[in-house]
């Protein structure tokens, strides 16, 4: 249950980084993103915390980063018009096999 709650915690971090994103492109006033941002950054780390007493901080603290990065870069090329090349899709790549291999070393 531990790595459920972590991993939406990382799911909830890309959320609230979308939003701050989302708060920048804002036309007028972007108060409701930036709400959003708050909401989703307290389930994030309520749940990041949640996650800690099953998983090392060390761990858990590596695969919420890894989640929250690899999936805000995603969101980034797919809403925000980043870049896609071929380097920033390889070391994407290497960051979700580093968390992979975090999940099952951490045994």
């Amino acid at each position: 249950m531990a790595w459920l709650f972590l991993v939406f915690g990382g799911l909830f971090e890309v959320a609230f980084a979308f939003s701050l994103g989302k708060a920048k492109e804002a036309e007028g006033s972007p108060v409701g993103w930036y709400a959003a941002f708050f909401v989703f950054a307290a389930i994030s780390f309520s749940l990041l915390n949640k996650s800690l007493q099953h998983i090392p901080l060390g761990t858990a603290y590596a695969v919420w980063t890894g989640i929250g990065a690899v999936g805000t870069a995603l969101l980034g090329i797919y809403f925000f018009r980043d870049p896609i090349t071929f380097w920033r899709l390889f070391f994407l790549t290497t960051l979700v096999a580093s968390v992979v291999g975090l999940k099952f070393a951490s045994h």
